[in-house]
């Protein structure tokens, strides 16, 4: 079994700036980390590969800084690393991400071995699309299982894969073929410290290196800003709200009534709205 985790090193949240005229995140003198959503990625694919044998293998696309984010993943215990890393991916949007690691993933199976699953993150903290997972399904032809919160079986003999989907209302069961591709939800395991051995390994592991041309990428247009439709018009954070919350804190009986007197004090217009709402009911 041959399993490939797309990860990404993205700002730490917490220090992230907008630069004020191109509206893009800057990322000079930020602390970068491991998209939090594909650390739960990560660990699935490593738990598979320890209860079914096989090798997984971590990719991501990024500056050469990017090779710390995948020496992170070799100390959980990957086997295998490769850096996408060219000036042609410069400004890449979610489409044109999705087929630069598309194009990689199908070289790390004529490369190495076939790809059986594809695991991602269910979406970046950066951008919050959730959109680059399902557009490399897309582009490989690979079922997609979205929003997964547990692995149920993998039968490799048969090549079928039964994953648990979170969805509106309730959880899915479903069951697929291989190869596929499978989106984590948070929270759905936890991540591995990782073996003295490992972390040794991963600080003299050789990251392969690979430029467009390396990942069979013949036509780089639709690649980085070329090959991104996408315009991002502003990028702004939040107004704080000015105005401060009140504390009502009564007891008794007559709590709700306070409550409610109390929040038409604050609005005295909301009565009237609601009554005008019952009346069209």
């Amino acid at each position: 079994m041959h399993v490939v985790v797309c990860i990404k090193q993205v700002p730490d949240s917490a220090q992230i700036r907008v630069h004020p005229v191109t509206n893009t995140i800057m990322r000079q003198g930020v602390p970068t980390i491991i998209n939090p959503y594909d650390l739960y990625a990560v660990e699935e694919a490593l738990r598979l590969r320890d209860r079914h044998g096989g090798t997984v293998t971590v990719l991501t696309m990024g500056p050469p800084m990017a090779e710390e984010s995948l020496r992170k993943a070799l100390t959980f215990g990957a086997d295998r690393a490769v850096l996408l890393t060219d000036r042609f991916f410069a400004g890449s949007d979610t489409l044109a991400t999705s087929f630069a690691l598309a194009s990689a993933i199908t070289a790390i199976g004529e490369r190495f071995a076939p790809v059986d699953i594809v695991f991602t993150g269910k979406q970046t903290i950066d951008g919050d699309t959730a959109q680059v997972g399902p557009g490399i399904a897309k582009r490989l032809g690979l079922a997609q299982l979205t929003y997964v919160s547990r692995v149920a079986a993998l039968d490799l003999a048969g090549g079928t894969i039964e994953v648990d989907r979170r969805a509106e209302g309730g959880v899915q069961a479903l069951r697929t073929r291989l190869p596929c591709l499978v989106t984590m939800l948070e929270g759905t395991n936890e991540i591995r410290r990782g073996s003295l051995p490992d972390a040794l390994r991963a600080a003299r592991a050789e990251i392969v290196v690979w430029s467009a041309k390396d990942a069979g990428i013949a036509d780089v247009t639709k690649c980085g800003l070329r090959g991104s439709p996408t315009v991002v018009k502003r990028v702004f954070a939040p107004t704080p709200r000015a105005e401060k919350a009140t504390l009502v804190d009564p007891a008794g009986a007559g709590a709700a009534d306070a409550l409610i007197a109390a929040m038409f004090a604050a609005r005295p217009r909301l009565k009237a709205e609601l009554a005008t709402l019952v009346r069209g009911y």
